[in-house]
């Protein structure tokens, strides 16, 4: 139950004001730890709001990686990718972990808590590109992913109370045909996911928010199925509700698309500031991953020694 959920009592958040207060912190927090350069510091760093618009972007390509993804991924899928990604930037800046690499272990993570059974193997084959480089960048992040997310991986979408109240509409409400409703709600789902609509409000209210919408769309009224049948008996909490209803569309209609030729130049202006020791094309890095599967080896011989067994193991511990 979502009342009793790690989503309500640690990802849901009072107001976007807290949001945004989360998100400069990590963007100040990256700068004290690599500000050597002081004089220049506003020209060299992303500010909050050159992140927000470069994550922005990068949601846009994780729901056409989703899309595009074979086989056929399922919904809860994707809601889960975006709130991971979501969550994972409310603690740490983009100049710490790029997000295409963040991205793609989003994802991945995702397929394996909605039990989307697909291997390694066949996610890498939807990513272009190198896919061994994807491979080791992918499984080297999932561990830090989980500890990121301090290991609250259940997300409770949107897509089963939508289910809910379709069922519920058919049988107690005079709207006829509820099933014209699903395209227009599917639409409003995945727009909410591009806002911040899921950390702060319930997936139901998301759920009812998108029923009311594709209502509207087709020239229908359920406000009387709302307030006499949904709420009957508890009119006290329809205030509330029809507040919140009215905060998720907005949010919803005010998305704007990041204008590309903004996001190209944070592109660039990221890859001179963002943390080379989490960077896979950095010599830093490369050193760091040695020097980590050096002493793997190490460990591995003296368990051989020490147990006088013979035995093939991969330092890469690749398979799933």
């Amino acid at each position: 139950m979502f009342s009793l959920s790690s989503q309500k009592k640690y990802w849901i958040f009072n107001n976007e004001q807290h949001l945004n207060e989360l998100r400069k912190k990590q963007n100040e927090k990256f700068q004290e730890t690599h500000g050597e350069v002081e004089d220049n510091r506003l020209d060299y760093f992303l500010d909050s709001s050159e992140e927000r618009l470069l994550l922005k972007q990068y949601e846009i390509y994780l729901n056409d990686f989703c899309r595009r993804f074979e086989p056929i991924m399922p919904k809860c899928v994707v809601g889960t990718s975006f709130q991971y990604f979501k969550r994972f930037y409310l603690h740490n800046s983009p100049m710490d972990f790029h997000p295409k690499e963040i991205l793609a272990t989003c994802v991945y993570l995702a397929c394996k808590v909605e039990e989307f059974n697909v291997s390694i193997g066949q996610f890498v084959n939807n990513i272009k590109g190198d896919r061994n480089k994807a491979m080791d960048i992918i499984l080297s992040n999932e561990l830090l992913l989980m500890q990121h997310l301090n290991y609250y991986l259940t997300v409770h979408n949107p897509y089963r109370p939508i289910e809910g109240f379709l069922i519920d509409i058919k049988t107690r409400s005079s709207l006829t045909n509820a099933e014209r409703l699903r395209q227009h709600i599917d639409d409003f789902i995945e727009k909410s996911f591009f806002t911040d609509a899921c950390l702060l409000y319930a997936p139901s209210q998301i759920a009812l928010a998108a029923v009311l919408h594709a209502a509207s769309r087709e020239q229908e009224n359920l406000d009387s199925y709302v307030t006499d049948i949904l709420f009957n008996g508890a009119r006290e909490k329809l205030p509330l509700l029809v507040e919140a209803i009215r905060k998720i569309r907005l949010m919803v209609k005010q998305y704007e698309i990041p204008a590309r030729d903004k996001v190209k130049a944070i592109e660039k202006k990221l890859e001179k500031c963002r943390n080379q020791e989490n960077n896979p094309d950095s010599e830093i890095y490369k050193e760091r991953m040695r020097k980590m599967f050096c002493d793997d080896d190490l460990e591995i011989d003296l368990q051989a020694n020490s147990t006088n067994s013979v035995a093939d193991v991969s330092v890469l511990n690749m398979s799933h």
